[in-house]
């Protein structure tokens, strides 16, 4: 997984705005157990989608409607080991509606010799319990077993 990671900053240069790996490959780069890695998600703003996008290769894909997660765009990277996932507007659903996803914080990570970004450990573990699925609470409970300190 280091090589896709390594791949991704790569894959954001083009991105004028924050990003933020969330999901199982944040959890690893906060060096806590994220379980089975299917993929590594990546969020953007709208603003920076036609560049990483067209600099990438790849077009927005259209998904079928989800009752908990949706995308305003949504893309997939398949040139590493690990696909990458590549969102914007980017939201949850919840009991009042839709609540978009917009991190307030970003954390620096080193692998390799790049440098990657995960919103911190407290905001990662908030995401992941709105999230509410059982891997994200798995996920959660991980992070949370593993408070540096």
């Amino acid at each position: 997984m280091a090589a896709t990671l390594a791949d991704v900053a790569q894959l954001m240069r083009p991105a004028r705005h924050p990003w933020w790996i969330i999901g199982s490959g944040a959890v690893a780069l906060h060096g806590a157990e994220a379980g089975d890695v299917h993929d590594i998600d990546v969020l953007i703003y709208r603003a920076d989608a036609p560049a990483v996008l067209t600099a990438a290769g790849l077009t927005p894909l259209t998904m079928p409607p989800d009752p908990l997660l949706r995308s305003d765009i949504f893309a997939v990277w398949p040139g590493a080991d690990v696909p990458v996932e590549i969102m914007a507007g980017f939201a949850i659903a919840g009991l009042q509606g839709w609540w978009p996803v917009q991190p307030e914080t970003r954390e620096a990570i080193a692998v390799r010799d790049t440098t990657l970004f995960v919103p911190a450990r407290s905001e990662l573990v908030a995401l992941l319990h709105r999230m509410g699925r059982p891997k994200d609470l798995r996920r959660a409970a991980a992070l949370e077993e593993r408070e540096p300190g």
